[in-house]
């Protein structure tokens, strides 16, 4: 084994543009976000569901934006976390790798539950709701993924080709069909264009509620932005795989939710919960639709666990090899060029969790407070993200129209957006799922303030200026970041 200190570290040009683009779908999760949120996203802004999403995607497309336009000029695993604390603030960059590890942390626990839940709905129903079950069955499931993230970027990419595939076959199956249905006036409610505008919401409330439960929809396509030192050309293709792959999932999206809105009645979307995806499955086709809707969410689940450790792992090996949390983070196995301190950490803290998760109630319960949780850490690191974006392109954003929107304009709307969505969020959310988002972000604060005490560099960087960084690096080989003052850099044209 070695550590990053004398070479690369993590195996580069081991993804293709291809492999990142699957990774970003795979790492929204599809059929899991359909299935976990639609029935509340359903129950808050009715009709008005497509809505949401649509205009929760445009502020999103600005985050996009800007971790693609950030990626060219610092590649690096932590992608925010490294960012952010050469633009804005080192202490700000660590918050927001903290809160990427928090929020992937609850997630595989969130995740991982439903996954062992569907699995042994799949053979028996009964035992779904056995929770001790469920979380053992979810702790295989975590377990396997883990062992496929330790066996490389290559092995992962594999992996997640089939389990995505079957996925988006299914999902893609059953859009075609539900638009026949829609075609045929099969549904209960007519389909208007209306249920795409402003109409249908509540007021601006309902407008607030309907955009906040849509912003969990896409979390995850930033790992591309992880993946970046071991992708082939990743300062144009990590960026460019995050487009596409918001764009696929966001016409899924749009389409299931068209889909239920037509085909089902509120009745059935609210009582149908987690299991909403299944009915619309038979609705579709009946017989063996629930079931293969099934099947589709435990392959989402399956394959975003995968994106997710990929993400949390990624993220403390960067924060190891800058020594803001144990330099054994840092390390990377010798065979496999992967963090493999990191992961075994990771997964001995994930199934800790698994087993105290049982103390805390039904795996709906545990699922919502964790869900909720999960959308205060990521608002806040998209919406640093973006406006670090904005701070380091600032010099070059009146050279033309295209600069002007896209690396300013755009970002920074899409970074206020978060930034609201987050303080909406603090109003909105249980006692127990505001403590357990706030509480997790604020224990960042010892590692942050211990190593920062012991002289860490990271805390002592190299300004991110695009300007600056273009004029050093254009033409310089895809080499990952090193350390805080190092410079790769594209062209500011490119992206």
């Amino acid at each position: 084994m070695r550590t990053t200190t004398g070479g690369r570290g993590l195996q580069s040009d081991a993804l293709s543009t291809f492999d990142t683009v699957v990774m970003a779908i795979a790492g929204s999760a599809p059929a899991y976000s359909l299935a976990a949120t639609s029935s509340v996203l359903v129950g808050a802004a009715g009709l008005a569901s497509p809505a949401a999403l649509l205009y929760c995607a445009l502020p999103m497309l600005g985050i996009v934006l800007a971790f693609g336009r950030l990626g060219r000029i610092d590649v690096n695993a932590g992608a925010a976390y490294s960012w952010v604390g050469r633009t804005l603030h080192p202490f700000l960059g660590f918050l927001s790798g903290w809160a990427l590890v928090v929020a992937a942390t609850l997630f595989m626990v969130a995740g991982s539950l439903p996954a062992g839940q569907l699995t042994l709905g799949l053979f028996d129903p009964a035992l779904a709701h056995d929770t001790a079950l469920a979380t053992a069955t979810g702790a295989g499931w975590f377990l396997l993924m883990l062992a496929v993230v330790l066996g490389g970027a290559r092995l992962s990419a594999r992996a997640q080709l089939i389990v995505s595939g079957v996925e988006l076959a299914i999902l893609g199956g059953f859009s075609v069909a539900a638009l026949a249905h829609l075609a045929e006036g099969d549904g209960v409610v007519p389909f208007s264009w209306g249920w795409l505008g402003f109409g249908h919401f509540d007021g601006v409330s309902g407008f607030a509620v309907g955009t906040l439960i849509a912003a969990f929809y896409y979390w995850g396509w930033d790992v591309t932005s992880n993946l970046s030192e071991e992708t082939r050309d990743s300062r144009r293709t990590a960026g460019l795989a995050a487009l596409v792959g918001v764009g696929v999932v966001f016409a899924l999206f749009l389409a299931f939710t068209i889909a239920m809105n037509a085909l089902l009645t509120s009745d059935e979307i609210e009582s149908g919960q987690s299991n909403v995806l299944a009915l619309l499955g038979a609705r579709i086709w009946p017989g063996v639709g629930g079931k293969l809707m099934v099947l589709a969410v435990v392959l989402s689940t399956i394959a975003t666990l995968e994106t997710t450790l990929i993400q949390v792992t990624r993220s403390l090996f960067a924060m190891g090899r800058d020594r803001t949390m144990p330099g054994a983070l840092g390390t990377v196995h010798r065979r496999w060029n992967t963090p493999w301190v990191a992961i075994v950490v990771v997964g001995a803290v994930a199934l800790v969790l698994f087993v105290a998760s049982n103390a805390l109630g039904s795996v709906r319960d545990i699922m919502s407070d964790a869900l909720a949780a999960i959308g205060l850490q990521t608002t806040l690191y998209y919406g640093l993200a973006g406006l670090a974006a904005v701070v380091a392109y600032r010099k070059t954003l009146t050279e033309s129209v295209g600069s002007f929107l896209l690396g300013g304009v755009w970002p920074l709307l899409g970074s206020l957006f978060m930034f609201c969505v987050f303080a909406a969020s603090l109003t909105r959310l249980s006692t127990a799922a505001l403590t357990l988002g706030i509480g997790s972000l604020l224990a960042g604060l010892v590692p942050m303030l211990w190593y920062w005490r012991r002289g860490s560099a990271y805390y002592r960087p190299a300004r991110l200026d695009a300007t600056r960084s273009f004029d050093a690096g254009a033409g310089r080989p895809n080499t990952p970041t090193r350390g805080p003052g190092y410079v790769n850099a594209g062209h500011p044209t490119d992206f």
